[in-house]
């Protein structure tokens, strides 16, 4: 924004030699100089290099008018001297008291270098001789020279020369100040207090892009001392800032057609529609926008800025734009920001890439769905998701089918975990496509930086996966193949699958058949009992189910916690009965 303005104000000068332009343009960037240098001397600096560049274009390098901008430059050192000596000498003369002037300041600098008394001493005068020292002959001869005048008087010839300059010179200065919010409240500040030495100086004019906010919480830090109210933070701003512009915030049909344009900027880069019509089409689209207040921008109109060939190229893309565009003004985490849209989109393109060099096949639109539900959902609906897809089989959530189709047929839907019910999940169930129909483990698989519950899935090798399949289908026995088949695969991936396995019981209320399949894993690496207890004893008690009793009465290792079991109060009694009737105690 602040770089459109800096655009719009160029215009004026269009046409006219680089000399003859009234209006120069300094951008400063105070979160570049952040913990390098201060950003109040980095800022005076730039405005007198940028005088020192115009004067040096526009003039003779040797008339008075650069020799007053060389003038003006000794005028900030002076400032930046004094500022970094008055400190010093007040903080570390005992019972310091402001000096009158520079001359009393610099003698009193040097009496203190010679004062030894104390150990404390010794340290102070060197820490102000050592500072003194590294300023430099053409430094100390500047305090010297000014050293009869006060700071107010000095900073007032500052501000009066800086008016000449712009004058003589005959231009406006435009210094446009950007990211002051990403700043550090310090630097913040400084920034601030620079810029008001400089403000309502004819010519001069400063704009600022930060976040009000931000800079509301950096006044406050540097006022930590001070109790502000909000009035007298908001009447700090209203002497600094004369003109303030709130930025909207982008509405569904600018979303739409700013979705549109980087998707389509993408499948130009991909070689799949012409430059020259993507410029064309770029254009168009921005032309749409100037009658989107008329009542948005139907897919049809958009299709339309396209030629034929290159339309059927970024079809799927406008029809993604068409549903993202609402969602994304609304949800809570993106609100329309043209940045945080930006950084989906790439976020986007990186995981189509991660798809594809593992050989993946990946549906666009389902990693478009799947990116924006982890990005907006609440962790633990995202949780709940991964915890069904690891319990699953085959990838398929039924109950994701289920409410799915109730949203399509215009119900409400029931769930049992309450994070399901947002509203920002209600609308992300009406995207396309529907993922209660596929595996969504390949798009999990992709998010996995969000989730380590995902790891059991990511661990098991495929033989273990051969494995865990066969696993499913045994309902009664135990079947000795199988046993050996994971006595190959060795007693860590073993212990891996019971993890996937206990997962898969409490997804399902541990029915008989799960519990099953991991005694299959006990009678080939009998060390997992204890493994498959702690799993088991999850269970609440009183849904301990007694058809599990026959099933490890004769395991030594369930021993211990059939004992426990029968003595727990909250057990079942029909489950005790079973325990006794066979000898369990």
């Amino acid at each position: 924004m602040v770089k459109m303005i800096g655009e719009a104000l160029k215009l004026k000068d269009d046409g006219k030699e680089d000399k003859e332009k009234n209006y120069v343009f300094l951008e400063f960037n105070a979160w570049l100089y952040q913990g390098y240098d201060d950003a109040r001397a980095a800022l005076l600096q730039a405005v007198s290099d940028k005088l020192l560049e115009e004067s040096k274009k526009r003039c003779n390098p040797a008339n008075d008018l650069t020799n007053k901008v060389k003038g003006f430059i000794k005028r900030i050192n002076w400032l930046q001297v004094a500022k970094l000596v008055v400190p010093l000498s007040l903080g570390l003369i005992p019972g310091g008291v402001a000096v009158g002037g520079l001359a009393s300041l610099i003698g009193a600098v040097s009496n203190l270098a010679q004062n030894k008394d104390t150990e404390a001493q010794t340290e102070k005068s060197e820490a102000v001789s050592e500072a003194f020292d590294a300023l430099g002959p053409e430094m100390k001869e500047l305090l010297k020279d000014n050293a009869s005048k006060s700071t107010p008087q000095q900073i007032e010839k500052l501000r009066a020369d800086f008016a000449d300059l712009l004058k003589e010179l005959n231009i406006t200065l435009v210094i446009l100040v950007d990211d002051l919010d990403r700043c550090l409240p310090s630097t913040a500040i400084s920034t601030l207090e620079a810029m008001r030495l400089l403000l309502f100086v004819e010519r001069t004019a400063f704009i600022i892009a930060a976040d009000e906010q931000m800079i509301r919480n950096s006044v406050r830090a540097h006022f930590a001392n001070v109790e502000l109210s909000e009035g007298l933070v908001t009447s700090y701003f209203d002497k600094l800032i004369q003109i303030p512009l709130s930025v909207p915030h982008l509405g569904v049909a600018e979303v739409k057609i700013y979705l549109v344009m980087l998707f389509a900027e993408l499948s130009q880069r991909k070689g799949e529609i012409n430059k020259d019509i993507w410029e064309k089409a770029k254009a168009d689209l921005l032309s749409l926008l100037s009658s989107a207040w008329q009542g948005g921008i139907p897919k049809a109109k958009i299709e339309k800025v396209f030629d034929d060939s290159s339309a059927e190229k970024v079809r799927k893309y406008i029809d993604l734009a068409e549903q993202l565009a609402g969602i994304m003004v609304t949800a809570d985490h993106i609100n329309g920001n043209p940045r945080l849209i930006k950084r989906f989109l790439n976020n986007l393109i990186i995981r189509e890439k991660v798809a594809r060099l593992n050989g993946m096949t990946i549906d666009f639109g389902g990693l478009v769905k799947m990116q924006l539900f982890e990005r907006c959902a609440s962790p633990a609906a995202f949780e709940d998701l991964v915890k069904k897809s690891v319990e699953s089989q085959d990838g398929k959530l039924i109950f994701l089918q289920e409410i799915e189709a109730k949203v399509a047929s215009g119900e409400d839907y029931d769930t049992e975990d309450s994070n399901w019910k947002s509203p920002f999940i209600k609308e992300w169930l009406k995207l396309e496509p529907k993922l209660g129909d596929a595996d969504i483990r390949p798009l999990l698989y992709l998010s996995r930086d969000r989730s380590l519950s995902l790891a059991a899935y990511d661990e098991l090798s495929k033989e273990a996966i051969e494995i865990l399949s066969a696993l499913a289908a045994v309902d009664k026995d135990i079947i000795k193949a199988l046993v050996d088949k994971i006595k190959e695969i060795g007693e860590m991936e073993a212990e891996r699958l019971l993890v996937r396995l206990g997962r898969i019981g409490s997804g399902s209320q541990w029915e008989k058949k799960t519990l099953i399949a991991t005694l299959h894993i006990t009678e080939a690496y009998p060390n997992l009992g204890s493994r498959l207890v702690n799993l088991l004893d999850t269970i609440p008690a009183k849904t301990r189910k007694v058809a599990f009793i026959p099933l490890l009465l004769d395991k030594p290792w369930a021993s211990e916690m059939l004992t426990r079991w029968n003595n727990d109060i909250n057990t079942p009694q029909v489950v005790k009965n079973a325990i006794n009737a066979k000898g369990g105690k």
